[in-house]
């Protein structure tokens, strides 16, 4: 996990030649959020107040990879999920698992009292893997039908003025210890990333995180134990100025946050499973995803199975990866790895970029019911929707470095927007348009690495509306979740 954002700060060298590095580990802006009162909000007058973690870590977890020549069942061993519901008390300031959660202080390290990071060397397996066949399936649903879209024109519409953004603050520490959630004690989630929305049903907003961990944790990057590839909250809290606080997780245990999409954890396998966006049609929830083959990869880039959609009819509660909805990782450079889905009329949008942050991005489309249907996508090339080619010959709308790519349709102005980290900018930028193929704007900077030296992310809120931007970022260094908000003229 740790190398996922170590990728993300080399990526921001990679494109400027430059490391920035702060000084100042409480330099940012200071949180403004309060409690809502909402049952599993914080923070309570007995925490102390959250701070970023420094440029300097207390402890430094270093990977050592070894080859390792292992047999790898096909298809992977699955179990069935469990889940509960966790009942949080009335008083969000009742941790209602001390028994699980009081981990008390740990001990003092030699390096600790001389005031360096404690240097851990973990050896971990990089697989060469023979497939061997695995256990018996559950039989395959019938694939969908194959179908052939037309070819329909699509110019692109004139290129919308650059975005003036006026003030951007601090709003919130989501998630983590002293978060105005404290999902450290309510649902063991210590430290996780990325915080990736969507409205699931009228009122109530979905909350994807990629890879988390639990008991132990200590940054920078995902280091410790319990280690889950995605958890998923939800919230109906509309005054996002004061943060959003989380109703509830799926939960598998007591104060447990459940893992959603299962991964292999087998590096050069299926080292993890990271959500990119998700959507909700109906009463049918959907989560695109990445197979993470490795982290281990050149700097700003890492290596995918393939790009997938899941999906779930329990409202979020059990995800089934389709079998057929998938965009595979041709020679590792494939289109539509990383992709962000956005219903909008009678279509739903797929942006997608290759796997790394610092390719172009290309668009695609499909009928609302036909979205696990891959030959049913028409992707956007020379100013047209067409089949032709395939997603490997989609035309990019947005050239790179883009990475983590987050769009929305602003109902409120009519206007697409799409934020994301770009290494050259060194920031997380947004761009507005008029239509999902552009021509998009220039980018406007939201958040800057001199700020956050450790930046990624940059996922907006669906209920942002007019000139109130809101957006969750991760930093490596703190490797959590905060909300930003940003007034756009």
């Amino acid at each position: 996990m740790q190398k996922r954002i170590l990728a993300a700060l080399l990526s921001v060298a990679l494109g400027t030649g430059v490391i920035v590095i702060s000084n100042d580990g409480d330099a940012h802006a200071e949180p403004t959020g309060a409690p809502t009162g909402v049952t599993g909000s914080g923070p309570c007058s007995t925490d102390p107040k959250p701070v970023h973690v420094g440029p300097i870590p207390k402890t430094l977890e270093m990977p050592i990879q070894y080859p390792v020549i292992s047999p790898v069942p096909y298809p992977a061993p699955t179990t069935a999920p469990v889940r509960i519901q966790t009942d949080l008390p009335a008083d969000p300031c009742t941790d209602p698992c001390p028994d699980l959660t009081d981990e008390g202080p740990a001990p003092q390290s030699l390096a600790g009292l001389l005031g360096l990071p404690e240097l851990i060397l973990k050896p971990q397996p990089f697989v060469f893997g023979i497939p061997v066949p695995g256990p018996q399936p559950d039989p395959l649903p019938s694939p969908p039908e194959n179908v052939t879209p037309a070819v329909d024109p699509a110019p692109r519409s004139p290129a919308r003025a650059t975005p003036r953004v006026r003030e951007v603050v601090e709003i919130s520490k989501q998630t983590g210890a002293h978060s105005i959630n404290r999902t450290d004690k309510r649902w063991q989630v210590y430290g996780t990333d990325l915080g990736i929305m969507w409205e699931s049903k009228p009122g109530e907003i979905a909350t994807a995180f990629g890879d988390t961990v639990g008991g132990g944790f200590h940054p920078p990057g995902g280091m410790g134990g319990d280690w889950r590839s995605n958890v998923l909250a939800f919230s109906t809290d509309s005054e996002l100025s004061d943060g959003v606080s989380y109703d509830s997780m799926v939960t598998d245990s007591r104060c447990h946050a459940a893992e959603l999409l299962s991964s292999r954890k087998i590096d050069n396998v299926e080292i993890t499973t990271i959500p990119t966006s998700g959507f909700a049609i109906g009463d049918r929830q959907y989560m695109s995803y990445m197979s993470m083959r490795t982290w281990s990869s050149l700097p700003g880039t890492f290596f995918t199975n393939h790009g997938g959609i899941a999906y779930s009819d329990d409202h979020g509660q059990t995800w089934t990866k389709d079998p057929f909805a998938k965009w595979d990782n041709i020679f590792g450079l494939s289109k539509f790895q990383v992709s962000a889905m956005v219903p909008q009329g009678d279509y739903v949008y797929m942006f997608g970029t290759p796997p790394t942050r610092l390719g172009d991005v290309g668009l695609a489309r499909v009928p609302k019911d036909q979205v696990l249907n891959t030959s049913a996508y028409q992707y956007w090339s020379n100013d047209s929707w067409t089949p032709v080619g395939g997603f490997e010959a989609a035309s990019p709308v947005v050239t790179g470095p883009v990475g983590e790519l987050s769009v929305r349709y602003d109902s409120s102005r009519n206007v697409w927007q799409m934020s994301y980290l770009d290494t050259a900018r060194l920031g997380i930028v947004l761009r507005e348009s008029d239509s999902p193929q552009g021509l998009w704007s220039e980018p406007a900077q939201l958040v800057s690495v001199t700020q956050y030296p450790q930046l990624y992310g940059g996922f907006i809120h669906p209920w942002s509306t007019g000139e109130d931007l809101y957006l969750n970022i991760s930093t490596w260094n703190d490797y959590n979740v905060y909300m930003m908000g940003a007034k756009i003229g």
